[in-house]
């Protein structure tokens, strides 16, 4: 799953670094045009990568650092182009096979940049085996190739019948039970064939996802197999990509290192990037105040300070930060727990209820959040689907998620006001879920716990707006937000124990076409991943509280199978899903949360980046263009409106 985006810190890993790797400093620029050679940018702490492993991946914090050690078969360019990466080009005729010619030439490389093997085509082979075996992977990115390549999810379940021993045991070799199995095949060493379930003409945008990327046979077989490939680390990962990660310190600082070896030799990249992890966005502007790092988002009180004040050194200098190409969600959790492990009835008798959740829906006035994120355009922010604005349209022209508009009958955006919000029916819905609740003895308020990271300040100040914002809409009567810490991991702190009462959580594409969502939430698979690692839908006990509920998420899981069989007329593919989007928002099975645009101060032109809607492009340091002395509000809106007439 792409681009899941949440707040994490990461497990521990042996730390080394390489002497005489570090250097530069933020305010150091080349000669020509005051480009920066060395570039310092600041990440959460919160935002720690998990594993190196970029198959294992599946959060936006491990993409954002992987994409630039491991190329995979395409990238894009600053308007979501697909142009070649480590194929060199790809054809079909049918949509059902897909051949990609490798690039010959590209070296795998270990940390210092010594060549370790070529890379050729028999890596993706070992790579999707990875991904297939259920126990070398975990069920990681398993639900787009089992949905889209035949014989995947054969695969997938057959190796779930075998012991571990046999299935550590597997290789992806020519004659193998996987070659047998999947449809994939590697002609020759530089030729690489899917063959598809049906038409998919979306199915090239996979090639931008972890799904599709390498894994080297002779990496595997250095680090001592499937367990050592699960504990590998920045010192004996082997790298294509655009640099190596030649320092990492755990929660403070990474350094990329600029691959001697790397196969696009007419890109622009930095000599040199560090990475420094701080503790808040507060933390980040002091810094870049200070020259010590090239760019930071600016909170709503940095933002309200600079741009109030003419006098400001930086009040020219505010400029938009990309927006995240995410769906910002409420998760509910319908199987909480409470902390000695025992189930919370309270709570997930409520959120069960229709009433309780349409009350919440129709009465939360998130627009303190959005002021949170951006004070200057707050309702920019507004998000009122699950499928991220922009993924795809019609033949017509149409927007997907206009589509769903349409469907929920939901007014346009009017700028001013969140459009779904309703007192009238709010207090409706308050009224009916307290007496349909009682009965099931619900007490109320009903408490819902959200969990911080507690060292950041400015997550503790969002919790409190959102916990505000619950009480003026619906009283402290009927449901009070309880805010929890967590210390370093929130996924094995609170989402895995169940804690939550929801999860304020991002989705990003991993391929071009809705089911990629809406296959998240589904209801009765182990590859959707909202479902068993947030929502926990499937552990939900059929009950006369809980009827209802599951006889949604039957029904939504029906309407997203039968849109997923349209496999020949777009236009008709994305109004089957639209009404299956709009079933799950009407229910609010989930609740859309919000988009995220902050604004920054920096020295990065940010149209020079890689976009995609789909796939782990976004924070590739390859191509950026920079300025040492910063870029003014003017300069930055110039920038863009070249951007958007599609030059460069």
């Amino acid at each position: 799953m792409k681009k899941l985006f949440f707040t994490t810190t990461a497990l521990a890993l042996v730390l080394v670094t390489i002497a005489g790797c570090r250097g530069g400093s933020a305010t150091e620029s080349a000669e020509e045009g005051g480009s920066i050679k060395n570039l310092v940018y600041p990440i959460l702490q919160s935002a720690e990568l998990e594993t190196f492993n970029i198959l294992q991946s599946q959060k936006a914090d491990d993409g954002d650092n992987l994409t630039n050690l491991v190329d995979g078969l395409l990238e894009t360019d600053p308007w979501g182009t697909l142009l070649p990466a480590l194929a060199t080009d790809w054809e079909t005729s049918d949509s059902v096979t897909w051949t990609f010619n490798i690039r010959q030439g590209v070296k795998w490389v270990d940390v210092k940049g010594n060549p370790k093997a070529d890379v050729t085509a028999w890596d993706w082979a070992t790579g999707l085996e990875w991904i297939l075996n259920f126990y070398k992977n975990d069920s990681a990115n398993t639900s787009m190739p089992n949905e889209l390549i035949a014989g995947a999810a054969d695969y997938y379940e057959w190796t779930k019948t075998l012991s571990e021993a046999e299935a550590l045991a597997l290789k992806a070799d020519s004659g193998s039970r996987f070659f047998e199995m999947v449809g994939i095949a590697i002609p020759d060493d530089y030729t690489l064939v899917y063959t598809c379930l049906g038409p998919k003409p979306f199915f090239v945008t996979l090639g931008l996802y972890q799904a599709l990327y390498p894994m080297a046979q002779g990496m595997v077989d250095e680090l001592g197999g499937p367990d050592g490939v699960k504990a590998m680390n920045n010192m004996n990962m082997w790298y294509n990509g655009a640099y190596t990660m030649t320092s990492y310190l755990h929660a403070n600082e990474k350094v990329f290192t600029k691959n001697p070896l790397y196969w696009d030799t007419v890109s622009d990249r930095f000599d040199m990037v560090t990475i420094k992890m701080v503790e808040s966005v507060d933390m980040a502007y002091q810094l870049y105040q200070s020259g010590e790092v090239d760019y930071t988002l600016l909170s709503e009180s940095n933002t309200n300070t600079i741009s109030n004040n003419a006098g400001n050194r930086f009040h020219d200098y505010i400029i938009p930060d990309p927006l995240l190409l995410y769906s910002f969600q409420f998760q509910w959790n319908w199987d909480k727990k409470k902390q000695d492990g025992t189930s919370d009835t309270n709570w997930n008798t409520a959120i069960a209820n229709l009433a309780f959740r349409k009350a919440i829906a129709s009465g939360l006035d998130l627009t303190g959040v959005f002021r949170r994120g951006n004070p200057i355009t707050p309702m920019s922010l507004e998000n009122n689907f699950f499928t991220m604005v922009g993924l795809t349209q019609t033949s017509d022209g149409t927007e997907y998620t206009e589509l769903v508009r349409q469907e929920l009958g939901l007014p346009p955006l009017n700028g001013q006001t969140p459009v779904r919000l309703d007192a009238a029916k709010a207090a409706q819905y308050k009224a009916q879920a307290i007496e349909e609740l009682t009965a099931l003895g619900v007490t109320f308020p009903v408490v819902a716990d959200h969990f911080i990271m507690g060292s950041n300040q400015t997550d503790l100040d969002t919790a409190q707006v959102l916990k505000n914002a619950f009480s003026e809409a619906l009283g402290d009567d009927f449901i009070v937000l309880n805010i929890n810490t967590f210390v370093n991991n929130i996924t094995s702190e609170v989402i895995q124990p169940s804690l939550h009462s929801f999860a304020l959580s991002g989705w990003g594409a991993d391929y071009g076409d809705p089911v990629n969502f809406l296959g998240q939430v589904t209801y009765g698979d182990d590859n959707a991943y909202y479902s068993v690692a947030y929502s926990n839908i499937n552990r939900v006990a059929e009950t006369p509280a809980t009827q209802d509920l599951l006889n949604r998420y039957r029904e939504f899981t029906r309407l997203v199978k039968a849109g997923d069989a349209v496999i020949t007329d777009m236009d008709e593919r994305f109004k089957a899903f639209a009404k299956a989007e709009a079933y799950f928002l009407d229910g609010v099975l989930t609740l859309p949360y919000n988009y995220r645009q902050s604004n920054a101060l920096g020295k990065i032109d940010n149209t020079s980046r890689m976009r995609a809607l789909f796939g782990i492009m976004d924070f590739k340091l390859k191509n950026w263009r920079t300025n040492s002395n910063g870029y003014t509000s003017a300069e930055a809106q110039a920038l863009r409106d070249v951007h958007a007439q599609g030059r460069k």
